[in-house]
């Protein structure tokens, strides 16, 4: 079964691909990061910030919670920034991306339909 990579180790494995559209995307995001002038935990965060105001899939969260925390980014700076955009993204948007990185991270996160079937399952 093949590993799964994380934060910098999977913009490596992806940069060593074969895969021109990969090598694109790391290409782009390193050349960002030093054109944004923010330090890693800023762009990151504002990042991850993104990722959620798209709706991004459980992939591009892990590659970027995966990247801050090699980088030292503590998590409840992360889920400081959820909070925080909440507001303008919407509780929805906050939840799918809340699905997303349990996904992504393989974490078994109930959703709100399996919450009430097992409080509708108790005596």
């Amino acid at each position: 079964m093949a590993q799964k990579e994380t934060g910098a180790e999977g913009v490596t494995a992806l940069a060593e691909a074969d895969a021109p559209v990969f090598e694109t995307l790391v290409q782009m995001t390193l050349d960002t990061f030093e054109r944004s002038g923010l330090d890693e935990e800023a762009y990151l965060l504002a990042r991850i910030a993104a990722l959620v105001a798209m709706d991004a899939s459980a992939p591009s969260y892990l590659l970027n919670i995966g990247t801050a925390a090699e980088v030292g980014v503590p998590l409840e700076k992360i889920q400081g920034t959820l909070v925080a955009i909440a507001p303008v993204v919407g509780s929805a948007r906050v939840v799918s991306a809340a699905r997303a990185i349990g996904e992504a991270f393989g974490l078994d996160i109930s959703t709100e339909d399996q919450l009430r079937q097992s409080d509708r399952d108790r005596p």
